[in-house]
């Protein structure tokens, strides 16, 4: 059964990803795992300034979190009535992503779903402070859903890579397994000016068209050097519907993780953004 942590903040935003998620792996056994962390709201009110309030707050806080969680449980099963999929209800006193963290490990999960915006949708950011943190530091494969996108499926999917890093076998399993569901193409986008003709790059590229096995491949090279920009382009002229990159060093997205702030980072996905954590995970 695939695992699915899927955070919310009750906004329509986190709702469009949650309805991603259950379209995309439709055919597939899932459980899907609503998440909302609620340290933050309590930290939040002003008037909180005793431990009796706090906990007074706190209660609270929980209690409408899981009312409000049920409300979306009931509109998944309205919406989809899938019986392949099991919904599990989490309201956690504690930070985003700490406690995705700790569910990706004792769930042993296999994908976390979210918006690339919250509830304050900033249409001037291409990331949520939220999304972006995660991004960076939940050790699982996050999936994120830009506000307003609707679901079409993944025919074709956008790798950019540089071929110098060994991939993991559980990172990429999730994306071998979305391209043979919908039979889509992958394409491999290598950004330089100098073709990946070392055998480190060729070595790579071995491993990942092995990992995609019965699933269409193609190499492009660009010697376009703004990557964001050369992405972006390659998104709009190649009807992309999933563009999928890996955090780790000497990476793409790790350079733009890097060299972003939490209020602007300089990739604005138009399609979802799968993000490849290429580390060592703690379960097993």
């Amino acid at each position: 059964m695939r695992k699915i942590i899927i955070p919310t903040d009750f906004s329509e935003n986190a709702n469009n990803a949650l309805r991603y998620a259950c379209q995309l792996f439709k055919y597939e056994k899932s459980e899907l795992i609503l998440l909302h962390a609620y340290a933050e709201k309590v930290y939040a009110d002003e008037n909180v300034l005793s431990n009796a309030l706090m906990d007074e707050l706190k209660t609270v806080t929980k209690i409408r979190s899981e009312e409000e969680l049920g409300k979306i449980s009931l509109k998944v099963h309205d919406e989809f009535c899938n019986p392949r999929h099991k919904v599990k209800l989490i309201a956690a006193f504690g930070d985003l992503v700490d406690e995705v963290n700790s569910l990706v490990n004792s769930e042993n999960a296999d994908l976390v779903v979210m918006g690339t915006r919250g509830l304050t949708n900033d249409s001037s950011l291409g990331m949520g402070s939220n999304t972006l943190m995660v991004l960076k530091y939940v050790q699982c494969p996050v999936l994120a859903i830009p506000a307003n996108f609707t679901y079409n499926e993944p025919k074709n999917i956008l790798f950019p890579t540089n071929f110098l890093i060994p991939y993991q076998k559980r990172e990429l399993k999730v994306v071998g397994e979305i391209a043979r569901d919908f039979n889509s193409k992958i394409h491999f986008l290598y950004l330089s000016k100098h073709k990946a003709t070392s055998s480190r790059q060729q070595d790579n590229l071995e491993f990942l068209k092995q990992q995609f096995y019965n699933t269409i491949t193609e190499v492009h090279q660009k010697d376009e050097l703004r990557k964001e920009k050369a992405i972006e382009d390659f998104i709009a002229t190649n009807k992309i519907d999933l563009l999928v990159m890996v955090n780790s060093r000497h990476t793409y997205l790790e350079d733009m993780l890097l060299t972003s702030t939490i209020d602007k980072v300089g990739l604005h996905p138009s399609v979802p953004l799968l993000a490849l954590q290429n580390f060592n995970r703690e379960c097993v």
